[in-house]
Parts: structure tokens; sequence; C-alpha cells
């Protein structure tokens, strides 16, 4: 998988840090939450609820500070 680095530039987690995410095997990862997101036929879906849930084991509830 290679998505274009200009929509990786501007692509962000919906988690409550809204953080940037990084290309990885399975689709995209949140740098903060570590949930990783999907990518159907070259598009990311960028849903909490579809989403496989970090170490933490709930997706979008980051450390609020």
């Amino acid at each position: 998988m290679s998505l274009d680095p200009t929509l990786l530039d501007v692509l962000a987690c919906p988690c409550p840090k809204h953080a940037p995410v990084t290309e990885v095997a399975d689709g995209l990862q949140c740098t903060a939450c570590e949930a990783v997101f999907s990518v159907r036929d070259g598009i990311p879906v960028m849903l909490l609820d579809q989403a496989t849930p970090g170490p933490s084991g709930v997706v979008g509830v980051a450390d609020p500070s």
C-alpha cells in the first residue's frame, strides 16, 4: 500500500487528540492512540468504530493532556 504523501500530510485520526497517522502494513496507524485504520480500494476508512483498537483497548480514548 502506498498512499499519496500529500494525503498523508492532511489525514489525522478522529481520536480526541486528532493526531497524525503513519502507514503500517495493515493500513494507517494513529501516532497517539495507535488505532489502525484500514484502507479499502485505496481509500482510508477513518472511522473509529471500524478501526482496530490500539494497546489501550479502547479506540478514541487518548490521554487528554
